[in-house]
């Protein structure tokens, strides 16, 4: 079945313009293709709305009251189909530091649902984050679990699935970068997270895998002053080292409207990714308290002011965001709107290498989203699948 999209403007290769889209059997059509099947069977019209090619997230843990570490084909599905009505047509599901026998009933639920025929965001590949960090940097990481690497251990988790597409990391618990050396060895990226290390650490850490910064600022360092000297932390690694791509939570919480604008000005859409890092808190009302982590014992937070906190208010939990909310944030941070759904799709797709998947160019899964001008979504299609 063909369905053509009328009167959108569609953003695609940087610009927007006026017109329509084609596709079927779960791809997108360009218009000779189109015309040799006749009319379409399905016409959708935009009513002046954006096309865009549908929002992908590498990084979120939950959410419409469900967390990946639950351990369920339930909690995928349902996560899956709660983000996918806010635009996110594929994802990166992500563990949080846990216990080994809790994340391999993860990985095990993650592989008997993948392939299975649901309507909610593809699953492109496991996101580990930790457990391996500096214990100083945990921020809402259960302390019970956070370790350095062991080769008996990590080995276990390696073997036991071939999902695992990104691994997140505090590069200075990796002696030797033998745990990097693993990593890139099977072809998992390799990304700094919850990090000590300074900016001469994390440049040496970059030229041996890492080079990716995991929710860039949060839980890492930035400039410090040591014994009256100033020294640049991770983050200015980043700023410097143009090879080193980052990802941002933006959800108007994590991070303000200049580090944003900052962000975008220095290291550009090309090189940041938007993410939500959204818990099972997203979708529930302000004021519940819900976990961080697996329903049973997980660590107690509540859902306050657009975002999560510790119970003790003085951190945050985890993002309660969705994708169409990040791409809203950036609009409202000043940053064009072409770029921050470039961060949101087309950016994110070349990082976990899914050539199939961020643009609108024909032969690419027909992942769309349609959406006005404050960026609620009117309809969203997974590989020509309708969700709304």
């Amino acid at each position: 079945m063909m369905t053509q999209i009328i009167n959108g403007r569609i953003i695609k290769d940087g610009k927007i313009t006026e017109g329509n889209l084609y596709f079927a059997d779960g791809k997108i059509l360009c218009p000779c293709e189109a015309e040799k099947l006749g009319a379409p069977d399905q016409v959708i019209d935009a009513k002046g709305n954006y096309v865009s090619a549908g929002f992908i997230d590498l990084h979120l843990h939950g959410g419409g009251g469900y967390d990946f570490l639950d351990g369920t084909e339930e909690a995928f599905e349902g996560a899956a189909a709660f983000h996918a009505k806010h635009g996110t047509t594929a994802m990166c599901p992500t563990a949080t530091s846990g216990d080994f026998e809790q994340t391999l009933e993860m990985f095990r639920s993650y592989k008997a649902i993948k392939e299975k025929d649901r309507l909610g965001s593809d699953f492109i590949g496991l996101h580990m984050e930790g457990p391996y960090f500096a214990l100083s940097q945990k921020g809402a990481q259960d302390p019970r679990y956070v370790r350095d690497p062991d080769p008996a251990e990590y080995e276990r988790f390696l073997n036991a699935t071939d999902d695992i597409v990104r691994w997140s990391v505090a590069p200075e618990r990796d002696k030797g970068y033998a745990f990097a050396k693993a990593l890139t060895a099977r072809g998992i990226s390799v990304a700094a997270a919850h990090t000590d290390a300074n900016c001469k650490q994390m440049m040496e850490a970059a030229e041996n895998g890492y080079t990716h910064m995991t929710h860039f600022y949060s839980c890492m360092k930035g400039v410090e002053r040591i014994n009256g000297m100033r020294i640049a932390g991770a983050i200015e690694a980043a700023y410097i080292n143009d090879d080193i791509t980052v990802e941002i939570i933006a959800d108007g919480m994590h991070l303000p409207y200049e580090l944003l604008q900052m962000v975008y000005k220095i290291k550009g859409a090309d090189r940041t990714a938007l993410v939500t890092d959204a818990m099972r808190g997203a979708g529930m009302p302000e004021g519940i308290e819900t976990v961080l982590g697996k329903l049973d014992n997980g660590l107690p937070c509540r859902i306050e002011k657009g975002v999560a906190w510790m119970l003790d208010g003085q951190a945050f939990a985890g993002s309660v965001a969705t994708t169409d909310r990040l791409v809203r944030t950036m609009v409202a941070a000043g940053i064009p709107l072409v770029d921050a759904v470039k961060m949101a799709s087309e950016t994110p797709a070349r990082m976990a290498k899914c050539p199939q998947k961020g643009t609108l160019d024909a032969g690419k899964d027909a992942d769309i989203v349609i959406f006005d001008e404050s960026i609620n979504m009117q309809h969203v299609f997974v590989r020509g699948k309708q969700i709304v």
